[in-house]
């Protein structure tokens, strides 16, 4: 792909987003992903260090190992119901990273997939969760808040790895969480 892309349409029939495809794109600043989108491949958009927004369709299941790895300049995601996994390191070291809302049907999240996310406050994450990886969260220092839209219950059955929550803020959990 053009370097200098700066705003980038992705065709309406791509089912698709490729291994490595918008690689270092460091000019890239917005997103949209549509709705005929099922996966975002590893490494899709890693270190793309101009994106401060991405929109990612309503079909997409899977967010593939580093897709967003290092942008830098990317303030908010919302995963949509339609995505079960996020891979390893999927956000690590988006360090603008304010808020993330992870839909309802995600079951994992993998291994340091919002490490080093130093700017983290806000975390929304279903109770379809199972599994939250090693390191997901860790050096996440700015973490405020944990909305979780399952019980307490729920939350302490979730299978939590090595250091999930290492060398975060002191943050507060919210139990039953439901938008206003």
């Amino acid at each position: 792909t053009n370097k200098n892309l700066s705003s980038y349409k992705i065709n309406d029939n791509t089912k698709i987003i490729a291994y490595g495809v918008f690689y270092n794109c460091d000019r890239l600043s917005t997103v949209v992903i549509p709705d005929s989108v099922i996966s975002i491949g590893s490494e899709a958009f890693f270190s793309c260090d101009s994106l401060t927004s991405v929109t990612i369709g309503n079909s997409v299941t899977s967010i593939g190992s580093e897709a967003f790895s290092g942008c830098s300049s990317l303030t908010s995601v919302t995963i949509p119901d339609s995505v079960t996994s996020i891979g390893d390191y999927a956000f690590y070291d988006c360090d603008s990273l304010i808020s993330v809302t992870i839909g309802n049907s995600v079951t994992s999240i993998g291994s340091y997939a919002f490490s080093s996310c130093s700017s983290l406050a806000s975390v929304t994450i279903s109770d379809s969760v199972k599994v939250i990886g090693s390191s997901a969260f860790e050096y996440c220092r700015s973490l405020k808040e944990i909305k979780y839209r399952g019980a307490e219950a729920q939350w302490k059955a979730i299978s939590k790895r090595t250091n999930w929550n290492r060398y975060t803020g002191d943050y507060t959990i919210t139990y039953n969480y439901t938008e206003e």
